[in-house]
């Protein structure tokens, strides 16, 4: 079957290659080290930890882990990989040249082995990510040991994963430790061929994120700087078909209070000029973050910079986390909520459903059904300061209850990269 994998990697090469040249036309990052994608150009790096964060959002999220293994492990260097160009931006901006950064090549068998000729890592840790075949056989025929750091698997892909069954058992056997988020994420990895000895429940990383008081300071002041005393309200990573629904809700908002300023944020940089024409279409007034100036009297202020997003979630009153209101998935609910603001959602967070369970079980967020009940809500939440700040320290304690996935890591970590630095042939 392992046969029949690498035909289709290499059959969905061209294809796939296209796809990324265009998105290259309308995002200039996408060409950057493009060599790398096909399996050239990678930094020739030995005995280094190598954590894999696919984008923004896992990048994010193994910051904290990040920083611990600088901390603890200073003797090493540390090789941060990423699929997006915008996690790349987000690690250069939380790193910049501490860390060395390259992209990750394509699943191809050829790609792969390139990477490892070019990198020897003590240990790789790989951010809930789902199951790459090459890639993680690459780390067991070279006797890298390797953890899934929060590993999940959404129920969208266990269908996909039986239909391939004898592969992801095979890919599984290779030494893989997996530090599952939760017990039904453990069950399904054990399922599909784990092995019981290798897999264990951690809890997600992302809790361990601490709040940054530079970044609340920053946040404040910031909102004094663009938005004086006007009420503030954030739809952050919003996606196409997305922002419609978004102006659509400001508009009805606006009619109950008229100083209201909608911070939008597109997730994707290539969207920023679709996303300002779409907003002045509609008949909204508009100032872009790279204007440098307040908004004045804008009615939306959009977000148009990378790596700003926390610093736009400590200076609004309620965060709308998006990719929910349209079947994304939902994007990271604890980053607002680590700053005390107010988070609401959408119907659609499958991507971490169990954290939008928690949240809303604990009422910590605000689920909505669809755009009549995110005006609501968010309307509510701008009139009744005490509600707000009781959803947003309700957040704050879900975060500190459920913290300690990092330590447990850092433990199980330790004779690994102990064993491999007395003997790195191991």
């Amino acid at each position: 079957m392992r046969f029949l994998y690498n035909l289709l990697t290499y059959l969905l090469l061209i294809p796939f290659a296209c796809y990324w040249v265009v998105r290259g036309f309308g995002n200039r990052t996408y060409f950057e080290r493009l060599g790398q994608r096909f399996g050239f150009g990678f930094p020739q790096m030995d005995r280094c930890i190598w954590v894999h964060a696919v984008s923004v959002g896992e990048v994010q999220a193994a910051a904290p882990l990040i920083r611990a293994l600088q901390e603890r492990y200073a003797d090493r260097s540390l090789l941060i990989t990423t699929v997006t160009p915008t996690g790349a931006a987000r690690v250069r901006s939380l790193f910049g040249d501490t860390v060395q950064h390259c992209f990750i090549p394509f699943e191809f068998p050829n790609a792969v082995r390139s990477f490892y000729r070019n990198v020897n890592p003590q240990a790789a840790l790989i951010m809930e990510t789902e199951i790459w075949p090459n890639l993680y056989r690459g780390c067991g025929i070279r006797g890298i040991p390797l953890i899934l750091v929060s590993a999940r698997i959404s129920p969208r892909s266990v269908p996909g994963y039986r239909k391939l069954l004898p592969l992801i058992r095979e890919t599984l056997s290779h030494g893989i430790i997996i530090a599952a988020q939760s017990q039904v994420d453990a069950d399904r990895f054990l399922a599909l061929g784990a092995n019981p000895a290798r897999t264990c429940v951690m809890g997600n990383i992302k809790f361990d994120v601490e709040a940054d008081a530079a970044v609340l300071h920053k946040g404040k002041n910031l909102r004094a700087e663009l938005f004086g005393d006007r009420p503030v309200w954030i739809a952050a990573s919003t996606h196409e078909g997305e922002e419609e629904i978004v102006l659509d809700v400001h508009r009805n908002l606006l009619a109950r209070h008229p100083d209201l300023v909608l911070v939008l944020v597109p997730r994707h940089p290539e969207r920023f000029g679709p996303v300002r024409d779409l907003t002045e279409k509609r008949g909204f007034s508009l100032v872009a973050r790279t204007e440098n100036r307040p908004a004045g009297d804008a009615a939306v202020f959009l977000c148009d910079t990378m790596g700003e997003v926390p610093l736009f979630y400590a200076a609004s009153d309620v965060a709308f986390v998006a990719g929910s209101l349209v079947p994304i998935g939902g994007h990271n609910l604890l980053e607002p909520a680590v700053l005390g603001t107010p988070v609401v959602a959408g119907p659609y967070n499958f991507n971490g459903q169990d954290i939008a369970d928690l949240f809303v079980d604990r009422g910590a967020c605000r689920v909505v059904a669809g755009p009549e009940e995110l005006v609501a809500t968010v309307s509510e939440l701008l009139a009744d300061k005490e509600k707000a700040d009781r959803l947003g320290r309700a957040g704050q304690q879900v975060l500190d209850e459920n913290r300690g996935a990092l330590e447990r890591l850092l433990v199980l970590l330790e004779p690994l990269l102990t064993k491999r630095g007395e003997n790195p042939g191991s």
